[in-house]
């Protein structure tokens, strides 16, 4: 997923995607410990992708806090 992606999502939809990636990465880790993931860069990803949501979320967070700050 791209940035620009993020950009323009709302603040809830990053909250559903961040659930629903941090509930895949959970399903990927314990199919991991069983037997080994085909693809193993998939839980790299799924991390990745958790961080560029926490981040978005983040700097809203931030950039919400220091325009009430301004006012």
């Amino acid at each position: 997923m791209e940035y620009s992606e993020l950009t323009s999502m709302t603040e809830k939809e990053l909250h559903l995607n961040l659930r629903d990636e941090r509930a895949q990465l959970q399903k990927l880790k314990f199919s991991h410990a069983v037997s080994p993931v085909e693809n193993p860069h998939k839980l790299r990803a799924s991390r990745k992708l958790i961080a560029r949501y926490l981040t978005e979320i983040n700097r809203r967070r931030i950039e919400n806090q220091s325009n009430d700050g301004a006012q």
